[in-house]
């Protein structure tokens, strides 16, 4: 039995591996401070974190320095980090303090309490300027937007430890990850969980542009499959985590419509800089942002080779339909959990 770490515990993903480790009979240590997580997260048919969850930041160098010092921790899974787009490029240093520093502050005490293996999740979004389908690994041109490139970044400082250091490290790209569990209820929440609360309220799902843009999308539970993998590693690695198959945001509106039987909702379409119209900051001279960069991250097509991934004997095993239907049962209980008002049919 292994004693592993994970930051960001009470998010999406992290509340999901935390449990399956669990289940596994692994020994697993929490921590979260619910800038972005959730209590909801953590409750399980066979077990509760929310008593035994640290609820600490991963920069708090004093808690974490004591922790590492009780624990032992044979691996580390970081996925803490400020994840949505517009937060990111509204406050960047708090985002590179976060995503790049919380992750050096990891590593260094990984290197320091001698720790086996670190896991840390970055994102797909790190392709955001990439041309050559489906992305592999080897190649990234460099992103842009301060999310991504604080993911980059700190991609570089897991290399720069693996090598000086023999750590094993292995950087997770995540393609777009759906599933239970996924957040429905904040400002800008992923688009699948935006598109169920709509449909739930009743109200017309505003997409942006055409909607035909596509993407790639994995499953929450096939992306566990895989970072349970990759625990065979035994130096620095970087792999996607998808499906290398594309489907439209029309197409998956349409599918959470029917699964929810809202079809006679109509979508409504609007210029690409809506997703950005709540940030006006952005916008202010001398220096506004670019609307170029920002119609290209509207745009962009995303898929991600799973060349490298397969080679740990894994592949995507959850048929589209089916992650979308237990994606929309869970999030459906959520939202009236929440006390959300339910259309009326």
């Amino acid at each position: 039995m292994s004693k592993i770490l994970i930051t960001g515990a009470a998010g999406f993903i992290g509340s999901q591996l935390a449990h399956r480790l669990h289940q596994k009979g692994e020994q697993v240590v929490l921590m979260d401070n619910f800038s972005y997580g959730s209590e909801d997260n953590l409750i399980f048919e066979d077990c509760d974190f929310r008593d035994s969850i640290h609820r600490k930041d991963i920069r708090d160098r004093a808690f974490m320095e004591a922790l590492m010092e009780k624990e032992t921790f044979d691996e580390i899974y970081h996925i803490a980090a400020i994840t949505p787009l517009p937060d990111c490029q509204n406050n960047p240093t708090e985002a590179v303090d976060v995503n790049v520093r919380g992750t050096v502050l990891i590593l260094e005490l990984a290197r320091k309490y001698g720790v086996k293996k670190v896991y840390f999740a970055s994102t797909s979004a790190v392709y955001e300027n990439n041309s050559d389908f489906p992305s592999r690994e080897e190649h990234v041109e460099y992103p842009g937007l301060i999310y991504p490139s604080t993911k980059f970044a700190a991609e570089q400082f897991c290399r720069a430890f693996s090598t000086a250091y023999g750590i094993p490290v292995v950087v997770f790209r995540f393609a777009n990850v759906y599933g239970p569990h996924i957040d429905c209820l904040r400002t800008t929440p992923p688009v699948m969980g935006y598109l169920i609360r709509e449909f739930y309220k009743g109200n017309s799902p505003i997409l942006h542009s055409t909607g035909k843009q596509e993407r790639d999308f994995i499953f929450v539970e096939d992306l566990i499959d895989l970072a349970l993998a990759v625990r065979s590693a035994e130096h620095f690695d970087i792999v996607n985590v998808s499906t290398e198959t594309t489907v439209s945001i029309n197409a998956i509106a349409e599918l959470i419509a029917k699964e929810m039987d809202c079809e006679d909702i109509p979508l409504q379409y609007a210029e690409v800089a809506h997703f950005w119209a709540k940030y006006p900051e952005l916008y202010e001279k001398p220096y506004p942002i670019s609307e170029e960069m920002l119609a290209h991250e509207v745009l962009k097509y995303t898929c991600l080779s799973t060349e490298h991934a397969r080679t740990y004997g894994w592949a995507p095993k959850t048929d589209l339909k089916e992650g979308v239907r237990k994606t929309v049962e869970f999030s459906v209980d959520v939202l009236r959990k929440a006390g959300i008002p339910e259309r009326k049919h």
